[in-house]
């Protein structure tokens, strides 16, 4: 594991999973403070190792006049904030190649979106940077694929890479996890299952993408069964009118309950 290369990063001797946990976007100073603060709380409670997450900017979105962000720079430094403020690690997503460089000043991890984590030029800018690269199983991809998304950052010259599988693609508008993958990706580099993403319903027609919240509790619990080292959880306090993505969301209010269920599921894996 390469947790313990994360500055700020607590409770890595926990036996615990770790999360990356936030909203799915920056969307304001005094938002992404009120969340981070609540899950820090719970973590440390709970002794889970956290990483903030937060996306600066969206650039994958269905319709043009979808929101975006409030500004690269203005978000940056937002995280920056939550980083100092909660002595938290933090981590977003990058699009294109100058912003690996610009967010890994701001960042402690680099995710690379599913959709471009075939993009040579882009893992390659990440890894350079010699920041954690997250690399997010493309939904069009097997998870033996992703052993040359992770090959592209040690040719790059580090050996910081995570995989996410945030589903695959079932049929239009519907995603599926498969389990069977969790082992197989595990091999190459430590794994995280993105709980929300998974549970996504992509290509509405309404060009907004729809969501099964009510189902995170069964896809984590599978996750942890299945002895994934790591969960992503999008997590809002009000997922209705949130900025992005709020329809697979997780309410804020109901965090703390997951993940005390699923730290004592961990716990009981672990003895077997």
């Amino acid at each position: 594991m390469i947790l313990q290369d994360i500055p700020k990063i607590k409770h890595t001797d926990s036996n615990n999973f770790f999360l990356l946990c936030g909203p799915c976007a920056i969307e304001g100073e005094d938002m992404a403070f009120r969340i981070a603060e609540k899950v820090l709380t719970i973590t440390n409670k709970l002794e889970i190792p956290y990483i903030f997450k937060g996306s600066f900017k969206k650039a994958n979105r269905s319709r043009i006049d979808s929101f975006t962000g409030i500004g690269d720079e203005k978000a940056l430094e937002i995280l920056a904030k939550v980083s100092e403020k909660f002595d938290v690690p933090t981590v977003t997503d990058i699009h294109e190649v100058s912003d690996a460089a610009k967010a890994a000043q701001y960042v402690d991890v680099l995710q690379i979106p599913a959709f471009l984590v075939r993009q040579t030029d882009l893992v390659v800018a990440a890894a350079k940077t010699g920041k954690v690269v997250n690399l997010k199983k493309g939904q069009f991809m097997s998870p033996e694929a992703m052993k040359h998304a992770v090959q592209k950052v040690k040719d790059a010259g580090s050996d910081k890479a995570w995989i996410t599988d945030r589903g695959t693609m079932f049929g239009y508008q519907d995603m599926i996890v498969d389990f069977r993958g969790i082992p197989t990706m595990r091999q190459y580099a430590p794994t995280v299952l993105d709980v929300t993403h998974s549970l996504q319903q992509p290509n509405q027609s309404a060009g907004v993408t729809g969501g099964r919240p009510d189902m995170i509790e069964t896809i984590a619990r599978a996750g942890i069964v299945n002895n994934v080292d790591g969960l992503f959880i999008e997590t809002h306090f009000d997922p209705a009118n949130a900025k992005s993505d709020g329809a697979n969301m997780l309410h804020l209010d109901n965090l703390e309950a997951l993940l005390s269920n699923l730290t004592a599921i961990r716990k009981l894996v672990t003895t077997f």
